[in-house]
């Protein structure tokens, strides 16, 4: 399964789980494309229709342009940054949300295309295993008392998998969708669901979370939720003059319950950020 269906499994853990450690044990690394998604911010912006503020000036990146601007293998430590493929492009026709206002929301948290860009890339940045000082093979786990090998378990399966997702807009387009995806959060933080491939996945809350970069940007733990239990995943969203990205992480340790320090990928928005500056 190529680890670049990540992004499908916001609507099934378990696939999205194998898939996670498909790509962190294996997969071509993208040393010489550029592609990529720009990242967080904080959650002050240019969100509100009824707002008289002038219309930022914008520059439109060309295909060439944002592809140098995208991340490659090397622009995050600790990251395998890989070109994302067919299999990850997820369709608008092809999701179907519960509530037509959560509809922007839902597609940035899936990495589909909104609008119309003249240009687009996207990446998957893999984080690597956390290395600790215990042994991980079930010799080693055996061995061990419970709670060591828990632990150590834990760490092994401690991988965070974020898809970026670049888009280059003409005129007003890039801050128009980050201001949709902002409407969009605030109307559906209490929840939606979302339907792909014959796959449903609940949506139980979304938490807004501060984060910066770019020229205005915001965060959000999306919080899903199957058969009572809740799986945390991370999304931001980013605009750099003409330029909108979106990140969405999800942390395979996380599924089972084991979430803490699954943050923001603050890094790879700040590295794309400097890239799209």
């Amino acid at each position: 399964m190529r680890a670049t269906a990540v992004r499908r499994t916001a609507l099934a853990a378990s696939v999205a789980s194998l898939t996670l450690l498909a790509t962190a044990c294996g997969g071509s690394s993208d040393s010489d494309g550029k592609g990529g998604a720009s990242g967080a911010g904080s959650g002050s912006g240019s969100g509100d229709k009824g707002s008289a503020a002038p219309k930022p000036a914008v520059k439109t990146l060309t295909a060439a342009e944002l592809e140098k601007a995208s991340l490659v293998q090397g622009d995050v430590k600790g990251n395998k940054i890989a070109k994302a493929g067919p299999d990850d492009q997820v369709k608008a026709e092809g999701v179907k949300v519960d509530k037509k206002e959560c509809e922007p929301f839902a597609h940035a948290y899936l990495g589909v295309e909104q609008g119309e860009p003249v240009a687009r890339t996207q990446r998957t940045a893999v984080s690597e295993p956390r290395k600790t000082d215990k042994g991980t093979s079930l010799e080693d786990l055996a061995e061990m008392p419970e709670g060591d090998a828990e632990d150590a378990f834990a760490a092994a399966f401690d991988l965070t998998s974020t898809l970026v997702s670049l888009s280059s807009y003409e005129a007003q387009g890039a801050p128009e969708t980050l201001a949709g995806v902002r409407e969009s959060a605030a109307e559906c933080a209490g929840g939606f669901t979302i339907t792909m491939d014959g796959d449903t996945q609940k949506i139980a809350k979304l938490v807004e979370e501060k984060v910066t970069g770019g020229d205005e940007a915001i965060g959000w733990t999306v919080v899903s939720e199957s058969d009572g239990k809740q799986v945390p995943f991370k999304l931001v969203a980013l605009r750099q003059s003409g330029t909108f990205a979106t990140f969405v992480s999800f942390n395979l340790a996380a599924t089972g319950g084991r979430a803490e320090g699954f943050g923001l990928p603050t890094a790879i928005v700040a590295a794309q950020a400097t890239k799209l500056s």
